[in-house]
């Protein structure tokens, strides 16, 4: 018995949507007042209007009728934007050249092993001087690792 009333009245209430297609420009127009109604409703519901809203986070709202959620609300993004603009004065940075130089170091340490581990019996980069063209290898190596840590 409720399942058939819960079924009749489903029916009844049911819109035929294929013939409202047929008057398109009487529902356009009405469509844009139930949008600007259903935005006024939503202010309503909230409590507050949204043009105040966007005036308080562009920053440009008159201080003196917000009400004291919206006045912190603009406090505290205020702070924050100053914050933020302090941390980047405070920031340096490495001049251009700083980045490849300590990875052209890298490469020419492990080229420079590279080389010395490939020569017949050690005589190449520098010869005579054997073991002592991996120490060159590292250093460089290593000065280029070192260069990485004060990169900003």
């Amino acid at each position: 018995m409720a399942d058939e009333e819960l079924h009749e009245n489903d029916s009844k209430d049911q819109k035929d949507w294929q013939d409202e297609g047929v008057n398109d420009t009487k529902s356009a127009d009405t469509a844009a007042d139930t949008a600007t109604d259903k935005v006024a409703d939503e202010d309503e519901t909230y409590g507050v209007d949204m043009d105040q809203v966007q005036a308080v986070l562009n920053a440009t709202a008159d201080k003196a009728t917000l009400t004291p959620q919206m006045q912190r609300m603009m406090n505290r993004q205020a702070e924050n934007t100053k914050r933020v603009e302090e941390t980047i004065k405070g920031t340096k940075s490495n001049p251009r050249w700083f980045v490849p130089v300590f990875c052209a170091f890298m490469i020419i340490g492990l080229i420079w092993c590279v080389v010395y581990y490939l020569s017949p019996s050690g005589a190449w980069p520098i010869p005579n001087i054997g073991a002592w063209n991996l120490a060159i290898g590292f250093a460089l190596i290593m000065i280029g690792f070192l260069m990485t840590m004060g990169w900003r």
